[in-house]
């Protein structure tokens, strides 16, 4: 989302150029598909997680680019509001104690930055949501400098035509009004990459989306929106309807949303693209001069740069990734279900059990897709993110059950099998999945964490506001920690 841009209006002629132009692309990517043109014998994995800035209050701090500027960091970029900043992990592959160096390495680049952030008065937290947001954070003067942000709101409102509503109903109630795209900054989430060569992706995607709402179940940290208890996972209804480029009308014809599970189980990545290309209008019609088509034909590797751009501005949970990296083209799965946070610790654990159970799934010698409708994965997804570690959810030969029963005894060895098949060594499997164990036991995750303490300080006699900010306080020391959320009191 933060590439640069610099065209910032577009004709009638810009749309329909670019819409040839994708489409060619789109045909040239078939062409790579048939020919095997990319790279997958070494498959590397990646991760992004999104931070949230505050001032010493524990309230939202609007200036990423002064501390990007402390930071001075090229892992660390801007995010689409002022009180966000992204850290991206150098790719690596998953083998041996690979897992105990990424987050002694993530630990060390966190608290450097967390050091060069103290230093012009501001602190990172790695939450889904950011509890102590006010409804006058998000305004359109909240969106960082990037020229790009700006023309994204303004296209997205350009084809609405009008305000975006918000409505969620959770434990409370919430209907707020904007008219910007700024409350999509509220939700600050952790990406995990994956690289799989072109005959398994299919199987990659359909797995990585069976599993997506037993990952939001576990890993939920997003309970609290402008001083409302909503979903477990606010996030998720909040993404799906803080981009939504349909008005009513257009939604009652059932149009897609931009924010999008999916409709079907797919067999092959182009089925994504093609979509794409087919159901979405494009919001940044921005062409470059190269032919993909006369690039191929040369012995080129083509960026299909506009297929690339028109992919980005449609955020499925589980989203394809084309790139082209020293001369080679791969494909990834971009994993976006899961919040940031609580700790880096409880980060990696969730890698390892995503990573661990979409392999064994996807290798699996009877697909599990098979056995589950797609709209009974879709129905699973939003149970768990409003009911959290409390939810339950249909699944092949057991039923509906709750998402920790079926953890412990059916998923935690699934993904143990899966990391064995990585490469990962046991001592690491064994402690990453204890952390998902246990957190299953206790019952207790992020969201339950945040929403435990609120009640028990709001029964001491704080108010509202003052509670959320005393939580924060309380959640921060505890994050530096990095003892995982299980473990965390309730006082």
């Amino acid at each position: 989302m933060g590439e640069k841009v610099e065209q910032t209006q577009f004709s009638r002629e810009d749309r329909s150029r670019y819409r040839q132009k994708v489409r060619r692309s789109l045909d040239v990517f078939a062409t790579m598909l048939r020919e095997s043109r990319f790279e997958f014998e070494r498959p590397m994995t990646g991760m992004e997680i999104e931070l949230n800035l505050i001032d010493g209050n524990a309230d939202p701090a609007m200036c990423n680019a002064e501390v990007l500027g402390a930071i001075a960091d090229p892992d660390f970029q801007t995010e689409l509001g002022q009180f966000n900043i992204e850290i991206n992990l150098p790719p690596r592959r998953l083998a041996g104690d690979d897992y105990a160096d990424l987050e002694k390495g993530l630990r060390a680049s966190l608290n450097h930055a967390e050091h060069k952030a103290r230093t012009v008065g501001v602190h990172m937290v790695t939450v889904g949501i950011l509890p102590t947001l006010r409804r006058e954070h998000l305004t359109g003067a909240a969106l960082s400098a990037n020229p790009r942000y700006a023309l994204l709101n303004e296209q997205i409102f350009a084809a609405r035509g009008e305000d975006l509503d918000i409505r969620i109903d959770g434990v409370d109630r919430l209907a707020v009004t904007t008219d910007s795209i700024a409350p999509e900054a509220a939700c600050t989430s952790t990406q995990f990459h994956l690289q799989v060569s072109p005959a398994q992706f299919a199987a990659y995607w359909n797995a990585s989306q069976v599993i997506s709402g037993i990952q939001v179940a576990l890993g939920a940290n997003s309970p609290l929106l402008f001083g409302r208890e909503l979903w477990r996972e606010t996030r998720i209804p909040l993404f799906e309807q803080a981009t939504d480029t349909r008005s009513e009308e257009i939604r009652a014809q059932g149009v897609r949303p931009r924010v999008w599970f999916g409709e079907r189980w797919i067999t092959s990545v182009f089925d994504l693209f093609e979509e794409n290309v087919r159901y979405f209008p494009a919001l940044l019609p921005i062409c470059e001069d190269d032919d993909p088509a006369d690039m191929l034909e040369r012995g080129d590797i083509p960026p299909l740069s506009e297929l690339r751009l028109h992919n980005g501005t449609i955020y499925r949970w589980n989203r394809p990734i084309y790139a082209v990296v020293s001369g080679r083209p791969h494909l990834r799965v971009e994993n976006r279900v899961m919040p940031a946070g609580p700790t880096v610790a409880d980060t990696i654990a969730n890698a390892a059990f995503y990573y661990g159970l979409v392999r064994s799934l996807a290798e699996a010698d009877r697909p599990i897709w098979t056995q589950l409708s797609f709209r009974a994965a879709e129905e699973n997804f939003h149970t768990c993110a409003r009911h959290g570690i409390d939810a339950s959810v249909f699944w092949p030969g057991v039923g509906t059950v709750p998402v920790t029963e079926l953890v412990l005894r059916r998923l935690l060895p699934q993904a143990a099998d899966g990391l064995d098949q990585w490469g990962v060594s046991p001592a690491q499997r064994d402690r990453l999945l204890g952390i998902i164990e246990q957190r299953c036991l206790r019952q207790q995750n992020g969201a339950s964490w945040q929403v435990d303490t609120l009640h028990e300080l709001e029964k001491k006699g704080m108010d509202r506001q003052r509670a959320l900010h005393e939580m924060m306080r309380r959640y921060l020391p505890l994050m530096h920690e990095n003892v995982p959320v299980h473990e965390w009191e309730v006082s």
